[in-house]
């Protein structure tokens, strides 16, 4: 738009400018020629008059001379008369203009004295009139009185006006058709070929036709422009097909999942055909700092975030996610894009806008009072309300709108994330049926018994399963998918093949069980001047650390930790002073009375614990609560001696993953909750009942006590399960399994 008007706007400025002079000299020629003619209409009946008016002056005939000046009432545009003696006294006029007779007339004593006419413009009232003057002369020529034409100047104004009105409007319509047919030209001319040619270059580089475009065949300069397209293009698709074949002999070759291994695999198996990755949480926001007012880019406290951001760094791809940042609306471009991480672009980052009532109904509604404490075991009530529900329905909608303005039109691959988009599989569906789609569920699935509460059971379970593949972290929310599925929609479970058939659409069921970089912590020792910074500013010389990593929620077992910690300390007196327990804890659905109410308790205990345990300047419990980047906490990991995961009930947990694999030095212990996806891996860790206190606190003196060569052991053994099987490997095996059932 903006060049149709730099191209349209010098010719309607010379247009506009040319008209309106033309309309200044038509109406200035108007003008005159109406004035003319009044003038000279006045000076006609007042000479018609000036014989009538000589026998009135002659004689003194007042009667005679009212009749006079009353013949003056009906005529049209002839507002009266006035006969005046030779003193210049009014002796009759018009009643229309009966008021006139008051007016100053410093004029009359100029034509009494000169003897000569006067026309001319007068004020009268609010208007202006025409003024005729005509000194009544007897034959001696002496001046016998004045005979004075008033007229009506109005309709000149009014006729003028009209003829602009009409100026105005040829303009405006020359203005308008010049417009039309200069974008129609425009267009005609120069935006459909361009527009033509961008299509073909988008089907042509993705291998989705081999036409050449008929441009390429003219000889002028778009032409030349299409033809040199074409070679890019060309070249592009022989260049991945090239590094296609070359990334399946290095994958063959290679044995540890790396992210190399990962980038082989996307390009053997996947081709030209682009991942699409969909989560509700976005990977880098922008948020404006409350001390100095700057936008500055962080990485969001959220394990789905620590999972697939190395994946997409990996091999490249469009991450679409909700823009919840306060400044993310001035990083992205005219299609709300920007290319990620900041320091190191390797893939893209769609974001879509919410309002507040959709982000409450959708995000902290449906999602977090409703589906989350649905699929967690942690004895709080799920709140399902209409309302959230059709919000939940309406941002699931605005997610499948602003994939599908992605997708191309061959065998795209979407990867969605968590129990935010139920609904997602199914409205990309419909609107593009040849998209291979996975759902990975971060969180536990939970029995049918349990899911049966839930209003909108049937819905979920439909749109679920429009995936090819829905992926959890066990083997055991997997079988409760499966009995779910059964228990409540007419299809057919295949327990061999584990998928679900239904109205013909087989749709598979696997654990995937999610990792981390297998080699985030290989730069833990450039830690160290943060580890001593750290040691001096919480006194941590000569003590055991423990940590712990969690964002603020039930279900992550905070207040369970720190009634352990409060237990170890009374059964086992010996270890105050020698004891800190350096809690991370980045505050998380605030908006939420449930998440509000927790962070007070959490408070509360800790300042109950420490009042009670602390002893001059050491106190058991340092409670950190804000946002940790990634690269803030590898310093408190290396730091620690133990890290403790107590979570209630969770799907996978990376916070135990991190730790392990961040413990080069192999002298810490991981006190893990039985009830996470990691305690199935990682069985060298101390495994608890967060709600047995007792045990709990003995695990914490446990750890403690392990010798060195234990620790060790253990250690290694967890190292190497993790490093083996890190996000690669799970991404890859995520792929390997899509692909498989695209060919099938």
């Amino acid at each position: 738009m903006r060049r149709i008007l730099l191209f349209i706007l010098p010719i309607l400025i010379i247009v506009a400018l040319v008209f309106t002079i033309f309309g200044i000299v038509q109406v200035n020629f108007e003008e005159n020629r109406l004035m003319d003619d009044l003038q000279r209409k006045a000076k006609t009946v007042a000479e018609s008059a000036e014989l009538s008016a000589r026998y009135i002056l002659i004689n003194n005939d007042l009667r005679q001379a009212n009749r006079l000046v009353e013949s003056f009432q009906k005529r049209e545009r002839l507002q009266g008369c006035v006969i005046y003696d030779n003193d210049g006294n009014v002796l009759s006029v018009t009643d229309r203009i009966s008021e006139w007779s008051k007016k100053d007339k410093p004029y009359l004593k100029e034509v009494l004295n000169t003897k000569n006419p006067r026309g001319a413009l007068e004020k009268f009232k609010e208007y202006s009139v025409y003024s005729y003057v005509l000194p009544v002369l007897d034959d001696e020529k002496n001046v016998l009185g004045v005979v004075e034409v008033i007229y009506d100047t109005s309709y000149v104004f009014t006729t003028l006006t009209e003829l602009w009105r009409h100026i105005s409007i040829a303009l405006i319509i020359l203005v308008v058709s010049i417009t039309l047919i200069m974008a129609l030209l425009q267009r005609r001319i120069f935006i459909l070929p361009v527009l033509q040619l961008t299509e073909w270059f988008h089907l042509f580089q993705k291998g989705e036709t081999d036409k050449q475009h008929p441009i390429t065949k003219e000889k002028g300069e778009f032409g030349k422009l299409a033809s040199e397209v074409e070679q890019i293009a060309l070249s592009l698709r022989i260049a991945r097909k090239t590094i296609s074949d070359k990334a399946q002999v290095r994958l063959q070759k290679e044995e540890l999942w790396t992210e190399a291994k990962l980038k082989d695999l996307v390009l053997a198996k996947m081709g030209e055909n682009a991942l699409y990755v969909v989560s509700n949480r976005e990977p880098y926001m922008h948020v404006i700092e409350d001390t100095s007012g700057e936008a500055r880019c962080i990485r969001p406290a959220s394990g789905v975030v620590t999972a697939i951001d190395p994946i997409l760094r990996a091999c490249g791809g469009t991450w679409i996610a909700h823009g919840s940042g306060n400044a993310d609306r001035k990083f992205v471009n005219s299609k709300n894009k920007l290319a990620v991480p900041p320091e190191d672009n390797r893939y893209i980052l769609k974001r879509v806008w919410m309002t507040k009532e959709e982000e409450q109904g959708y995000y902290y509604g449906f999602s977090n009072e409703g589906l989350w404490p649905l699929c967690h075991i942690t004895h709080t009530r799920p709140i399902f309300r209409e309302s959230d529900w059709q919000m939940y329905k309406k941002v699931n909608q605005k997610f499948a709108d602003a994939i599908l303005e992605e997708l191309p039109a061959k065998n795209p691959f979407v990867f969605i994330q968590d129990y935010h988009f139920t609904l997602l599989p199914k409205m990309i569906k419909e609107k593009q049926p040849n998209a291979t789609i996975a759902l990975f569920w971060h969180i536990p699935w939970p029995n049918p018994e349990i899911f049966a509460t839930c209003p909108y059971q049937k819905e979920i379970l439909d749109g679920m399963l429009d995936s090819d593949l829905i992926g959890f972290h066990v083997q055991f929310h997997c079988n409760n998918f499966l009995d779910t599925a059964n228990r409540f929609l007419e299809s057919r479970v295949d327990t061999e093949k584990f998928s679900i058939v239904r109205a013909g659409k087989e749709t598979f069921v696997r654990a995937f069980p999610i990792s981390v970089d297998g080699y985030m912590g290989e730069d833990v020792e450039r830690c160290s001047a943060e580890i001593e910074k750290l040691s001096k500013e919480f006194e941590l010389y000569n003590k055991i650390v423990a940590v712990g990593v969690e964002r603020i929620d039930y279900t992550k077992g905070l207040v369970e930790r720190m009634y352990a910690v409060d237990r170890f300390l009374e059964k086992y007196p010996q270890y105050k002073g020698k004891f800190v327990l350096i809690q991370l804890a980045a505050p998380s659905r605030t908006h939420i009375k449930r998440y509000h109410d927790l962070m007070g308790e959490i408070d509360e205990v800790v300042e109950k614990v420490n009042w009670k345990h602390s002893d001059g300047n050491w106190k058991p419990i340092i409670y950190l609560k804000k946002h940790f980047s990634p690269e803030e906490i590898k310093p408190y990991y290396a730091l620690a001696d133990v890290c403790i995961v107590s979570s209630l009930h969770d799907g996978m947990n990376l916070v135990a993953k991190e730790y392990v694999i961040s413990n080069k030095k192999l002298d810490g212990v991981l006190i893990l909750s039985r009830f996470t996806g990691a305690a199935r891996e990682l069985t060298d860790a101390i495994q608890i009942n967060p709600y047995s206190i007792e045990e709990f606190a003995d695990a914490i003196k446990f750890a403690m006590e392990m010798p060195v060569e234990e620790r060790k052991r253990r250690m290694e053994s967890m190292r190497k399960i993790v490093t083996e099987n890190n996000v690669y490997r799970w991404a890859g095996n995520v792929i390997t399994e899509l692909t498989a059932l695209k060919k099938g």
